[in-house]
């Protein structure tokens, strides 16, 4: 049944004015001071609505956003579901080769890009034979129209009627595993994780000032700036750049959220900073962590440094957001928590039946805000989605009193000894050695062929001799086990990680 209510941006955008919120800031800028208030936010959709339309662009065909983090990324969002144009949130840090291959796969009919990344995508555009406009948000380029003109004098459009499961967005898969993927979303789908993980676990309110160093392109982003602020009426603040610690500790001190929205590499570097610096000054009620699970080390440092613990929970671009989640006044470090309400879970093992507490399954999960398909991809569509049920590719463990620890991805699971070894295990015992900053766990064959775990290890200053190497040894031996720890550590600068922050564990495997 279609209906202008199950249009989600009714609920997310029009909803606010008719509650009287219209004047209330929505979203603010922390670099530049920009603000828009939620009047002037369902003013601007409207007005991007109507554009599109103006333009040509035919209900069902795609906007490809690349846009950073600034007050426009929203009006387009949900202008393009008012129009019934699907927008899709492109990934901001990729590179020429990749955005060809986004732009082509999902035949976007036109482009929004924020003027610092046009000169990456520039040479996609200049080949791709779908894109019919370029709009700048920014400085003009030759051969696209500025943001501005794109809307000037456009006619407010109203929300258009769709059904529920009509498909809304796209977001792109962020490739920690390889080749990203279009993952599309219906409407009903944002309602989902805000009744769900943003109403019963955040406990989101109307009060809250909430800043995420994810951004608007990650699927936990989406949900922290856009969909749980939106719906009941919050501030969100937007950080435009990169999210370094300096640049999220002085942010939290000037603009005083009660929210912050973080991923472990993050927290790692900030409980870094911190131990020279100290703590930022701001209200913080609640912090949550996704992307990756949390070292058991990094939420208790963080904790000791601002007496505000971490959510540690885990999502996926296929669920659009948390669904397995520690809970205010009940935080076990080192674990995954437990169902966020609205969502079922299951532990399964190769033979697809459910795994005995203490051992190891894939973790299968059943709720609302699951995806429809993979765009183009039948045979992962099919392997990924089997009914009501969407497989993760996460490996947990079923702990006696329910919690779930994770022990790393299908992918990244290997034998030692015959027995299943959790490379995440590894790496936190590795980061919880003073002198680690992060570090990352992969298969690698010794002299006779058998697999044992190779640590590579980013530390905290200095360099590493095999003293420190051993040192380190030893220190797993001690916290995990004998047959646990690295035979083999290398150090390095960086690991290879997705814009989201995920490691890239497959690149270390073809290094090995």
């Amino acid at each position: 049944m279609l209906s202008v209510h199950a249009n989600a941006a009714t609920y997310f955008v029009d909803r606010h004015i008719e509650e009287g919120r219209g004047d209330k800031t929505a979203y603010l800028e922390a670099e530049t001071g920009r603000r828009i208030s939620y009047a002037q936010m369902a003013d601007g959709a409207g007005r991007v609505a109507g554009a599109l339309d103006r333009a040509g662009i035919r209900a069902e065909e795609r906007a490809a956003l690349l846009v950073l983090d600034q007050i426009e990324f929203p009006q387009l969002f949900w202008g393009a579901l008012k129009a019934g144009v699907i927008p899709v949130p492109l990934n901001t840090l990729l590179a020429t080769a990749v955005y060809d291959v986004i732009l082509r796969d999902s035949r976007a009919a036109i482009l929004f890009v924020s003027r610092p990344l046009w000169d990456v995508v520039a040479p996609a555009v200049a080949e791709n034979p779908y894109i019919r406009q370029v709009v700048i948000i920014g400085e003009p380029v030759d051969g696209a129209i500025s943001y501005d003109t794109f809307v000037q004098d456009a006619p407010k459009r109203d929300t258009v009627e769709v059904s529920s499961d009509e498909v809304a967005f796209w977001l792109y898969s962020s490739g920690s595993t390889g080749q990203p993927k279009g993952v599309a979303h219906i409407h009903s789908a944002l309602r989902a994780t805000a009744d769900t993980y943003g109403a019963q676990v955040l406990g989101i309110r109307e009060d809250d000032v909430v800043l995420s160093a994810a951004k608007f392109f990650f699927a936990y982003g989406l949900g922290n700036e856009m969909t749980f602020p939106l719906s009941v009426g919050a501030t969100c603040v937007l950080f435009t750049g990169r999210p370094t610690p300096p640049g999220m500790i002085d942010t939290m001190t000037t603009h005083k959220p009660t929210i912050f929205c973080g991923v472990p590499t993050l927290y790692a570097a900030m409980v870094a900073q911190m131990d020279q610096t100290g703590a930022p000054d701001a209200p913080l009620r609640l912090c949550i962590s996704a992307g990756e699970a949390l070292p058991e080390d990094v939420g208790q440092r963080w904790e000791e440094h601002t007496g505000v613990e971490i959510l540690d929970g885990v999502g996926s671009t296929e669920m659009l957001h948390i669904f397995l989640s520690n809970a205010p006044g009940d935080v076990v470090y080192g674990t995954s928590g437990t169902a966020v309400p609205g969502y079922a879970l299951r532990l399964v093992g190769e033979d697809g039946e459910e795994v005995p507490v203490g051992e190891v399954g894939e973790l299968l999960v059943n709720g609302a805000s699951a995806a429809n398909c993979y765009w183009n991809q039948r045979d992962k569509s099919r392997s990924t989605f089997e009914g009501v049920w969407t497989r993760t590719g996460d490996k947990y463990e079923r702990r006696a009193d329910g919690r779930l620890v994770y022990c790393g991805r299908t992918d990244d699971m290997f034998k030692v000894s015959g027995i299943w070894l959790s490379p995440f295990e590894v790496e936190g015992a590795l980061v919880s050695h003073p002198y680690v900053l992060e570090a990352a766990v992969v298969a690698h064959k010794d002299a006779e062929g058998l697999e044992k775990p190779k640590a590579y290890v980013v530390l905290q200053s200095g360099t590493a001799d095999q003293a420190l190497k051993d040192t380190l040894k030893a220190h797993v031996k001690e916290k995990i086990g004998l047959w646990k720890y690295p035979r083999w550590i290398e150090v390095v600068d960086e690991l290879p990680k997705t814009a989201t922050g995920k490691i890239q564990r497959f690149k270390l495997r073809e290094d090995v």
